[in-house]
């Protein structure tokens, strides 16, 4: 027994972990619970509370009476402590956060842990924001001897609905910045993977965060989630998710008019060019997919080579494809790790017979790997699929899994048309050793995000977010603060 295995039975133990609301540690107020399996063996991790919209309702409460209570007396020097106080509790923690991870949704551990840098720079860069928050004196045109200026002051209470590829990061982009501009969360993470959540709330209670700050309900997205999405007494919606939930919760969010930011799917090219560095590209390539088992919302899953480089470079990822690890992510040398349930695993399988049924060539993967390790577990082989067209199902729609289409082109002009004639417009890659060619591609591609000679390369500092059918809003920079906040006007007659 190694010793990530042997912290397993002392973390989880299919024990109940409760949810925490108004600083209370509680059930649902129906009783009803839902279970926490590790998707690499099944075996049941914990229980938690299947919430509802009367655990929503109390959860928007305990939220509402801290905005204006105790939180709203914090100063900005106070708030900056706070998140201070957490970061150094999440880096005091952090094998066990990672461990919980990978236990909950299935990441190796050897990514998990990779992570540290990313999320106690969050913590770190949200501390800094806090007391950068400022208005304007503006110069006014009004007759007499008016003063006009801004203040910045906070949304109010936040909703936020996390999905379950990325737990850490993606609760400290949504609770980062509420904490930094004095907003309060309801967090719904994902029914798939809540326990790290649950984590995370107990390190920030424990670095000093006052009862209400945080307010966590776990439970189905189609009852909890619904419920916060068209909370009246929520100020501010953000999600992570699919796209067709997006669209949900925006609907949902018309009724008070709630401030929305969303972050939905993909399906992002990664152009080839014909100059590429291919030793360089092939792994980067490879891994813009495979990393998470291809479920990541990012993921470079639409492969455009150059046709003269096409053939060697499609074969060489698929034999790097082919030499990845898979297994339980607990153990260090795993690199891919499983799929979150049977009911993706039975999606993306789906997707693999429609790409053979639809003509594509299978050069690696594309099944389920056999052998008593992967009994229990949902696991797919990272899969290359080669004579991919436009048209198929594969080239169009999110998969979510280990799966690349790879597809030849001949002229910059048309990779361009290609790679943006999607409804998606998360990211995109481009490898090119040519500047111009280089620039000239970021430019015309329609993406949030674009990576030159790289890829999954995120900064606290630097703004991430959608275009199109990818969402609106953006998490990290001073943008992603900034819609933590309202201008208030202010006009005085010296007079």
């Amino acid at each position: 027994m190694t010793d990530w295995q042997a912290r397993v039975a002392k973390l989880y133990d299919g024990g109940f972990r409760p949810m925490v609301i108004g600083g209370k540690w509680c059930a649902a107020q129906s009783g009803e619970v839902m279970e926490a399996r590790n998707p690499a063996d099944g075996g049941l991790l914990a229980t938690v509370p299947k919430g509802g919209a009367e655990d929503i309702d109390a959860a928007v409460a305990a939220a509402r009476a801290a905005f204006e209570g105790p939180w709203a007396k914090f100063t900005p020097f106070e708030r900056q402590a706070l998140l201070l106080r957490i970061a150094e509790r999440f880096e005091a923690e952090w094998e066990t956060l990672c461990l919980s991870d990978t236990l909950d949704m299935g990441m190796p551990i050897q990514r998990t842990l990779a992570n540290s840098r990313r999320v106690l720079g969050m913590l770190r860069y949200y501390a800094g924001q806090a007391v950068a928050i400022h208005g304007e004196t503006i110069p006014n045109s009004f007759p007499g001897e008016i003063y006009s200026s801004t203040v910045r002051e906070p949304v109010g209470v936040v909703g936020a609905i996390i999905p379950w590829n990325a737990p850490i990061a993606g609760s400290i982009w949504k609770i980062g910045p509420a904490l930094a501009t004095g907003c309060t969360v309801v967090l719904k993470p994902s029914e798939e993977a809540s326990l790290t959540v649950l984590l995370i709330a107990k390190l920030m209670q424990e670095a000093g965060l006052p009862d209400g700050v945080l307010n966590i309900v776990t439970g189905h997205g189609s009852d909890a989630g619904a419920a916060l999405a068209a909370h009246p007494g929520v100020d501010k919606i953000v999600f992570t998710g699919s796209t067709a939930t997006g669209q949900a919760i925006a609907r949902a969010a018309t009724g008070n008019l709630k401030r929305v930011a969303l972050e939905l799917g993909g399906k992002s090219p990664v152009i080839v060019c014909r100059d590429a560095d291919i030793d360089k590209a092939v792994p980067v390539a490879a891994m813009s997919v495979f990393a998470n088992s291809g479920q990541i919302c990012i993921a470079g899953s639409r492969l455009f080579v150059a046709r003269e480089i096409h053939d060697e470079f499609v074969r060489r990822v698929a034999e790097y494809a082919a030499g990845l690890r898979l297994g339980h992510g607990i153990h260090e040398e795993t690199e891919i790790g499983p799929i979150i349930s049977a009911r993706q695993a039975e999606r993306i399988g789906g997707y693999l017979e429609a790409g053979r049924r639809e003509g594509a060539e299978v050069m690696t993967g594309g099944a389920a790997p056999e052998g008593a390790a992967f009994e229990n577990g949902h696991f797919y082989k990272p899969t290359v699929f080669a004579g991919v067209t436009d048209e198929m199902t594969i080239a169009r729609e999110e998969i979510f899994g280990p799966v690349i289409s790879a597809l030849p082109f001949d002229t910059l002009d048309e990779v361009v048309e290609r790679a943006n004639a999607t409804p998606y417009g998360l990211a995109a890659g481009v490898f090119s050793t040519h500047l111009g060619t280089a620039h000239q591609l970021a430019h015309r591609i329609k993406a949030g995000s674009v990576w030159v000679n790289m890829y999954h390369a995120i900064d606290p500092a630097v703004p991430f977010g959608g275009v199109k059918m990818s969402g609106y809003g953006r998490e990290g920079g001073r943008e992603h603060v900034e819609e933590y906040l309202d201008t208030k006007a202010i006009w005085i007659n010296a007079e």
